[in-house]
């Protein structure tokens, strides 16, 4: 997944104090036109694995059911893009997720997160790969875990000599599940 350069706490001058949910932003599935935006925030990240701008106009027009778009006053400022994997339908693997730097330390990506769980009641179980010096992303899906009830396993997926280009970090699987689900 690369590093993640959000935090998941909420800003508590936009969120509401019962739910967490900032009131400020509309979170929608992503469509082709979103891609463009989705890559510039990537970009911009300065930390992400950054992948052509076609990979993300691709997955925001085939993934769009299983990814997030966040918006403040209409602009983009966050995604996670997701996929459910082919031999296992129930889960729901993230692939990325990216918030622009005006939105930090807001509790973005915890939104995207639970806004997309909710939007695919099929799903019961999450996958997402983190390297490990990536603290932040850790933080944010180990929270994840705790709000939906779920247990977070750790394992090794791909190792730094599964990459051709030196220096990436080894990926190390984190399957989070089952998942609790509001009544």
């Amino acid at each position: 997944m690369g590093p993640l350069t959000t935090h998941s706490a909420d800003h508590p001058s936009t969120s509401d104090q019962t739910t967490g949910r900032r009131s400020d932003l509309e979170i929608r599935p992503p469509a082709l036109e979103d891609g463009a935006a989705m890559w510039r925030i990537a970009r911009d990240t300065g930390t992400l694995d950054l992948n052509t701008s076609y990979a993300y106009l691709l997955m925001a027009h085939d993934f769009g059911a299983t990814s997030r778009l966040a918006l403040s006053d209409g602009a983009p400022v966050g995604f996670v893009l997701g996929y459910r994997r082919p031999s296992a339908p129930e889960t729901l693997f993230v692939w990325q997720i990216g918030v622009d730097s005006s939105q930090r330390g807001k509790g973005v990506a915890g939104q995207l997160l639970d806004d997309l769980l909710a939007g695919l009641p099929e799903v019961t179980a999450l996958e997402t790969t983190i390297t490990e010096d990536n603290t932040a992303s850790q933080r944010l899906f180990a929270s994840f875990a705790q709000r939906h009830g779920a247990r977070e396993d750790v394992r090794e997926l791909i190792t730094e000599g599964h990459f051709p280009d030196p220096g990436h970090g080894a990926e190390l699987l984190h399957v989070i599940g089952p998942l609790r689900r509001e009544t």
